[in-house]
């Protein structure tokens, strides 16, 4: 049979036929093809005897460099060839020096140590970070530095080292604390010499700087992070989720996405939020799950289904994300006078227009059920009522005049406001109950109005109506009450 082949620089090759033990698909083929031209996939019942291997004849492949002889070659055979994985093991190569155009990084001398262990009862490594002096290496269990011999990293000119030894890893110390990165190295993220990530095995989010190891979880978010990141975990069926971290430069900020996993084909759920340092607790959730996320010149950028994606841009719409619009929503809670009872009877907020209450909602008010077994907990046998209060519109949404007209349309003077209406640019709404008549209550059909509790919990949104992902304010939220009893 004869062969054309394409060669670079005009190099020698030897093209040498290799016998094989007359399978089809027993050993790798030149050019993917037998004898007669054709494939295994296209007739596999003809013997693969004729298998073509190209070695090259000059020595890295130079022009004009030294040929190899063609007489005895030395082989490395090992007994067991059998893949071996070392998960809690380091392997560097020789060594690359820019200035003198040494380039062994493709080098791994069986004859010299070149793995660096540690403690296999930790697990595996999941990330490795050079840092100055230093590399930090996150186990599933445990987070350790180990010292980075510079001499023998940078120093070098490609001839024997000759410093302080051949060490270039050097010994392993662990940080204070028995925590890892789990199986999430996603959720690693840096900004400066801060470096957080999660350890759901443990259900905390970490923080590691000068300072060490911080459990940043405990601000405030102990109970969340327990849940969402043992829900992670899934089971050996479903796989498990992900939880993506990533660095905000525009708002200084540690974005955190969680991930769960979910069957193709359904929809998926996720808990997006950020860590600010500055408060030291977690201001915003977001309605957003990215596949990966970085912050590259002052800018911050995400990316979705594999398109990239720029936030903040002074021309994007707010709260917009991958071309979806998205309301903006906090939840507060009025809670003054602890232990009196209380009737809020308004809603009052200083910002701009656009905003309205989605739920106004009151402590649970427990009363005893009937035929409850005995033995059963409290909070099986107490059947809990709530007072709540209609959605209450914005100051756009809820306008019309007494021609039937509504916003968004012209509407003709005088004009009536159904929710917020604005007196000397502050808002403020009448709280209408929505709940039925409680056991020894008195209702006064429409008339009723106020929301009965020891506290109210509050959520208030942006509407669909008012400069759809424009800049909307709120500075301050109120109520007027009076005291009850019950």
């Amino acid at each position: 049979m004869a062969g054309v082949i394409e060669v670079k620089f005009f190099n020698s090759f030897i093209l040498r036929k290799t016998l094989n033990d007359n399978t089809p698909t027993s050993q790798p083929m030149w050019n993917g093809s037998r004898g007669d031209g054709t494939y295994p996939q296209q007739n596999p019942a003809i013997p693969n005897d004729f298998n073509w291997a190209v070695e090259e004849a000059r020595i890295t492949g130079g022009y004009n460099n030294t040929q190899i002889d063609l007489g005895v070659k030395a082989y490395l055979t090992e007994s067991e060839p059998n893949a071996i994985f070392k998960v809690n093991s380091m392997i560097y190569s020789g060594i690359f020096n820019s200035r003198t155009g040494i380039n062994d990084t493709n080098v791994f001398s069986v004859g010299t140590d070149i793995t660096k262990s540690v403690n296999p009862s930790h697990g595996s490594i999941q990330r490795i970070y050079a840092e100055d002096t230093n590399l930090i290496i996150f186990q599933e269990s445990k987070v350790s530095r180990a010292l980075i011999d510079k001499d023998a990293i940078y120093s070098a000119e490609g001839g024997q080292i000759s410093t302080i030894g051949n060490v270039v890893i050097g010994p392993v110390t662990a940080y204070a604390g028995d925590f890892g990165i789990s199986k999430n190295p996603e959720s690693f993220a840096i900004y400066g010499r801060r470096k957080y990530f999660t350890d759901k095995n443990r259900n905390v989010l970490l923080r590691l700087s000068n300072d060490g190891l911080t459990e940043i979880s405990n601000y405030g978010m102990s109970d969340f992070f327990r849940d969402e990141l043992s829900a992670l975990n899934g089971d050996a069926i479903t796989s498990t989720g992900k939880a993506i971290g990533a660095w905000d430069i525009h708002s200084r900020q540690y974005v955190l996405s969680l991930q769960k996993y979910v069957l193709p084909g359904s929809t998926k759920t996720f808990k997006t939020l950020s860590f600010d340092d500055s408060v030291k607790g977690f201001p915003s959730f977001f309605d957003y799950a990215p596949d990966h996320g970085d912050s590259i010149k002052s800018e911050y950028y995400t990316i979705k289904d594999g398109s990239m994606w720029l936030h903040y841009s002074p021309t994007a719409l707010r709260s917009n994300f991958y071309g979806t619009q998205y309301k903006s929503s906090i939840q507060f809670i009025f809670n003054p006078k602890v232990s009196m009872s209380k009737v809020f009877k308004t809603i009052n907020y200083e910002g701009g227009n656009g905003w309205e209450v989605n739920a106004f909602q009151s402590d649970i008010t427990g009363i005893h059920g009937v035929g409850v077994p005995e033995g059963a907990l409290n909070d099986e046998w107490e059947l809990g009522t709530r007072d709540t209060t209609a959605l209450v519109y914005s100051y756009n949404q809820g306008s019309y005049d007494n021609y039937g007209n509504s916003f968004p349309t012209q509407l003709i003077p005088p004009i009536n406001h159904a929710g917020f209406d604005r007196k000397e640019n502050k808002y403020m709404a009448n709280l209408i109950n929505n709940s039925p008549a409680a056991a020894g209550e008195i209702m006064f059909g429409a008339d009723m109005t106020g929301i009965k509790g020891y506290f109210a919990t509050v959520t208030i949104s942006t509407d669909n109506v008012t400069d759809v992902g424009g800049m909307k304010e709120l500075f301050a939220a109120s109520s007027n009450y009076i005291e009850s009893s019950y």
